[in-house]
């Protein structure tokens, strides 16, 4: 047994050590208040991690005679078109085609959006955070970074984007563009530009993406 430490007066029998938190720990508490200290954050896991996660912490997973992972994703299954939002800001306005595929969303709707989805990720007792390119071109492809509550929606994630070499990954540095999956939670309905409790939302001039509802 390892002797106390930190041992005062006030606290005989010792305090607890503090530990450093991890550079991602303090960017996703600064940038979306993730609290480190209560949600375990899996970082760039594994395929096998993930598979292992899916199975273990998810309701109806199982693996296929083809090695395949099988994941419920809830009521809603397909993108959603109806429900997609871009939010109607001065730096985009202008370079969108704006219509029944691109509606507008206002820049107060998606605060409530991504609030809600922020404060949802902060209720898992686990979340998940790929990093990898959207592009294969090195002088074109930009950064993102998936924040997930579900090990199948990190799993797709790591298989759609570009996977960083051990290299890369060590030096990925802040991303360029940030989705915020919280599909389990539904987005309110009432709120102004909402058709359904499903939003899939993107704001350009903050470049992130939340999903709600689906």
């Amino acid at each position: 047994m390892a002797p106390p430490v930190n041992q005062t007066a006030l606290h005989p029998q010792g305090v607890e050590t503090h530990y450093s938190h991890t550079e991602l720990e303090e960017e996703l508490y600064e940038t979306a208040h993730i609290d480190y200290d209560k949600v375990t954050i899996s970082h760039n896991p594994s395929a096998a991690e993930l598979y292992e996660d899916a199975l273990v912490h998810e309701s109806g997973s199982a693996i296929t005679s083809t090695g395949a992972l099988v994941a419920s994703s809830g009521k809603k299954t397909g993108r959603s078109p109806k429900d997609k939002r871009i939010v109607d800001e001065p730096s985009s306005v202008d370079h969108v085609w704006w219509g029944p595929v691109n509606k507008k969303l206002s820049e107060n709707s998606w605060k409530i959006n991504r609030e809600r989805a922020v404060d949802y990720l902060n209720t898992r007792k686990r979340i998940y955070v790929i990093d990898a390119y959207a592009g294969w071109d090195p002088k074109y492809r930009i950064k993102v970074r998936i924040v997930c509550a579900r090990a199948y929606h990190a799993l797709f994630m790591r298989n759609m984007l570009i996977r960083p070499t051990e290299e890369e990954l060590a030096n990925f540095g802040k991303p360029d563009f940030t989705i915020y999956n919280a599909g389990a939670f539904p987005a309110n309905r009432f709120t102004d530009g909402m058709s359904s409790s499903t939003s899939v939302a993107i704001n350009f001039k903050e470049m992130e993406m939340t999903i709600l509802g689906t």
